[in-house]
């Protein structure tokens, strides 16, 4: 049996909560691409539009790489969620008190692979 190639796309630094981007990532594991596209375009979250931008960038790894490859061979095989670093932020309270203000970061990175029937 042949190996599938993996296709891999991978967004740094973006300003959003990784655990409010994980739930979105779940909706679109291990479904087709073309599906998966179609579930992001509709979902109203923040994190769907930046999962959406990274998965049309391992897409478009893919069908750069092997020319034979339609967008409906390809399949979500793995999204990964990653923690980054944090911006501190001195957030001014009342009676001359200041709290931290975390402005949490995450990294996407979404691997794409062909399907095997196909």
């Amino acid at each position: 049996m042949a190996e599938t190639t993996n296709y891999v796309a991978t967004t740094k630094f973006l300003i959003a909560s990784p655990t409010k981007v994980r739930p979105v990532a779940n909706c679109v594991k291990r479904k087709t691409c073309s599906e998966a596209m179609a579930i992001l375009e509709n979902m109203p979250q923040k994190g769907a539009r930046l999962i959406h931008g990274t998965m049309k960038s391992a897409i478009a790894n893919a069908l750069y790489a092997n020319k034979k490859l339609d967008e409906d061979m390809l399949y979500v095989k793995e999204i990964r969620i990653d923690e980054g670093p944090r911006l501190k932020r001195v957030w001014c309270r009342a009676r001359g008190r200041a709290d931290m203000l975390l402005r949490r970061m995450c990294h996407i990175t979404v691997v794409v692979a062909e399907k095997a029937g196909e």
